[in-house]
């Protein structure tokens, strides 16, 4: 088959970006998208690990540009130091500097499409390379497109590739690299996929009925899982609690924290292993932890790192503050019970520096309508804090000494009296 038809509506109009390698697979796209009348500009990278090559390559692109007036955008990286800058494989670092790049541009150039010439071979290496990697069913249903990412030859074979910049006299550059057994996608091409299609000729033709039903089962799988997780997940004050009972129930478990959980960076069994631990333990992963609560699991942003102190000037108003909380001299208490959002303090036990801090080990106060002391931790406990209340929990404190767990508790040494002079009135205006 020599001709390939292609569904174009979607760039129809809008501002396109095509990664030209100046290969055979991006020249036939390329000439596919002129003949289709499509406008497009074209990105080529230069990784200059074949030399003079990689120097032709390039010129290559540019002279096929300027004759078909096509705008032309390229760059030279530093391959090589990236690579051992970042401690990754050449293939990988060539994908992340290639992405970080066009991504630039499609901000910056205002581009509606990234098209890359992704073919029905590179799907079933793909699929082949994942599945080695004992990847799950979501690593099986081939090259993803996204939102500014199309590849319109993903149903389309090499062979057909080739037959069409045959027949229409197309010229492109061989990468040498292609040849070459270093890489474990060159491996997989020639000892396994050509192999396999010269024994089974229609290899490519079932692959491609196979991925319409594994795309099938992963949007169907997809569907039941956020119908579930919008039952399971609760959002609440930008965390997400998840009631370990209802998550145990789910069956296969280790499947469904793959896959609520490994988007966030964790790996599922680290999640089964926290499901079935003692509340406080937690997990990390770059942007995200996991704290094991007593009925839930709550989900977070790591967060940033506190400030250790927030000094207050009592005498001053609209400071900025971590939390609302004003406060106002008055002349008499009332006599009715107080909230306990609000506290009236004896000004003048209150020593610098006045200030909001979070707990610290060792903390303890005297428990007003109590006698004597009380570790904070002990508190904790007894309200049955999670570590996220711990956590956002603020304390007012004179000369380091808490006078108030803020919206909680107060210190008896620093309540005001019926005979106290200089009465201050402090509230919490969560």
């Amino acid at each position: 088959m020599s001709e390939i038809n292609l569904n174009l509506k979607k760039l129809t109009n809008k501002i396109i970006l095509l990664a030209h390698s100046g290969g055979v697979d991006s020249c036939v796209l390329g000439d596919i998208l002129i003949r289709s009348k499509i406008k497009f500009s074209v990105a080529h990278c230069n990784f200059q690990l074949r030399g003079e090559e990689s120097d032709n390559d390039l010129l290559f692109v540019k002279k096929w540009c300027k004759k078909n007036r096509i705008k032309f955008y390229y760059k030279i990286f530093n391959l090589i130091d990236y690579k051992l800058k970042n401690k990754k494989g050449i293939q990988e670092s060539a994908r992340d500097l290639r992405y970080k790049w066009f991504n630039h541009l499609i901000t910056n150039k205002g581009f509606d499409y990234l098209v890359t010439a992704h073919h029905l071979n590179d799907q079933f290496e793909t699929f082949l390379i994942n599945a080695s990697r004992a990847s799950g069913i979501f690593g099986l249903v081939g090259i993803p497109e996204s939102n500014k990412l199309l590849r319109p030859l993903l149903n389309v074979t090499k062979m057909q590739i080739l037959d069409y910049a045959k027949k229409n006299n197309l010229e492109w550059r061989e990468d040498s690299s292609n040849t070459s057994e270093d890489y474990f996608r060159n491996i997989i091409r020639h000892q396994v996929v050509k192999p396999f299609e010269n024994y089974k000729p229609k290899t490519l033709k079932n692959f491609k009925k196979t991925l319409v039903h594994l795309k099938d089962a992963q949007e169907f799988i997809s569907h039941q899982f956020d119908k579930l997780k919008k039952e399971l997940f609760i959002e609440k004050n930008k965390h997400t609690y998840i009631e370990i009972e209802s998550l145990k129930k789910i069956k296969p478990l280790s499947f469904s924290l793959h896959h609520f959980f490994s988007p966030k960076g964790f790996n599922s069994k680290e999640v089964e292993k926290l499901v079935f631990s003692s509340p406080g333990k937690l997990i990390l992963s770059k942007k995200y932890r996991l704290i094991r609560d007593r009925k839930y699991l709550i989900l977070s942003p790591l967060l940033k790192k506190e400030i250790n102190e927030i000094l207050i000037d009592l005498d001053k108003k609209n400071l900025k503050l971590p939390i609302p909380i004003k406060w106002e001299y008055i002349s008499n208490l009332e006599k009715k019970a107080h909230k306990n959002n609000e506290v009236f303090l004896d000004r003048e036990t209150l020593k610098s520096p006045i200030s909001l801090r979070k707990h610290k080990n060792g903390d303890y106060f005297y428990p007003s309508g109590m006698k004597g002391k009380k570790l904070l931790s002990k508190f904790f406990k007894d309200e049955k804090y999670s570590l996220l209340d711990k956590e956002e929990q603020w304390l007012l404190c004179s000369n380091g000494e808490i006078v108030w767990i803020i919206g909680k508790r107060c210190d008896n040494r620093f309540l005001a009296r019926p005979n106290t002079k200089n009465k201050l009135l402090m509230r919490d205006l969560r």
